[in-house]
């Protein structure tokens, strides 16, 4: 009996391992710096599941090359769910169209445990420029820019950025030629924005929301399909007249692949029960999001749709990173 009950466990992944999981504590890897979105959010979530887990979850920042360190740490940690990591749009789906060499695999590499956020980019503008201009409108913007050709410029957080890819796809879509000026990081394209030595930039929504609300910059339109309950005045980039724009800055919680079938269902339960909890849900919120968790295969659906998504963005744009 004890022969047969070896063989079914070897059968069928995860019998004889879930129903003690976990025995102890989970390490939950952020793949950028303290502090950002993801950070707060992976901390906030590690102690919603901690309860439910039974186990501490220590989330540890392994930041560096675009988010690629740290999710190849959980790629290559034993598929057991003891290591998870918060993906994000760029580790799963921009990397590997930017990184030749990209030392993991996005899709084989993971086991998707549940999408945590999805949250828009908005395009906004340098105030005085759109004073000066009568600049009301992504319509406007791009009328300006068909009419001053190579004379506007935006700025973004880096080649290959979110904020790069967004306006390169509005060159592609609007025909039109503007500049791209690169920053380190969001935060001081941002406040190129806010001096004047860029024109417009699309940026983060939450990053944006208080400038925005004291009118510091001028909200233009929002890169998802849906408006943001954060900006419902703000129209779409499709509504405003660009067609086949729809991007969204997106994370979610991922373990390694080949982790147990049960282990991943009971961390999908765990995060998936956490992100309803209300005031995970009102963080979510403040960032522009609804809390929306998936199963694990919804999850692994979505995650294979913007990898091949990105894979027509990341040409336009002719971003490479090796």
């Amino acid at each position: 009996m004890a022969g047969a009950a070896v063989v079914l466990a070897a059968v069928l992944p995860g019998v004889g391992h879930a129903d003690d999981y976990p025995s102890k504590p989970l390490r939950f890897i952020v793949p950028y710096p303290p502090g950002g979105p993801l950070d707060t959010m992976a901390r906030m979530l590690a102690e919603k599941v901690r309860g439910s887990l039974g186990q501490p979850v220590i989330v540890e920042n392994r930041a560096g090359a675009g988010g690629n360190i740290g999710a190849d740490l959980a790629a290559k940690a034993q598929p057991d769910g003891y290591t998870l990591v918060m993906g994000a749009v760029a580790t799963h789906a921009i990397n590997p169209w930017l990184f030749a060499n990209l030392p993991y695999d996005p899709i084989k590499d993971f086991a998707p445990v549940t999408l945590v956020a999805s949250v828009p980019n908005v395009l906004v503008v340098n105030v005085d420029f759109a004073k000066k201009n009568h600049i009301n409108t992504l319509a406007d913007l791009i009328a300006y820019a068909k009419a001053n050709p190579g004379k506007l410029n935006y700025g973004s957080g880096g080649n290959g950025s979110a904020g790069h890819l967004a306006g390169e796809l509005l060159k592609a879509r609007a025909d039109i030629k503007v500049e791209h000026i690169p920053y380190q990081g969001a935060s001081p394209a941002q406040l190129a924005l806010l001096s004047g030595q860029s024109d417009f930039m699309f940026d983060n929504l939450a990053a944006s929301a208080p400038l925005i609300k004291d009118g510091k910059v001028k909200a233009l339109a929002v890169t998802t399909k849906e408006r943001s309950s954060l900006l419902p005045d703000v129209p779409t980039v499709e509504q405003s007249g660009v067609k086949d724009f729809d991007l969204g800055t997106w994370f979610g919680v991922f373990t390694t692949g080949g982790t147990p079938q049960a282990i991943v269902a009971k961390l999908n339960k765990a995060y998936s029960d956490a992100l309803m909890q209300p005031d995970v849900r009102q963080r979510l919120l403040t960032m522009g999001s609804d809390a929306k968790p998936m199963t694990s295969a919804q999850f692994a659906d979505f995650v294979r749709a913007e990898k091949e998504k990105y894979k027509e963005i990341v040409k336009v744009s002719g971003a490479s990173l090796n």
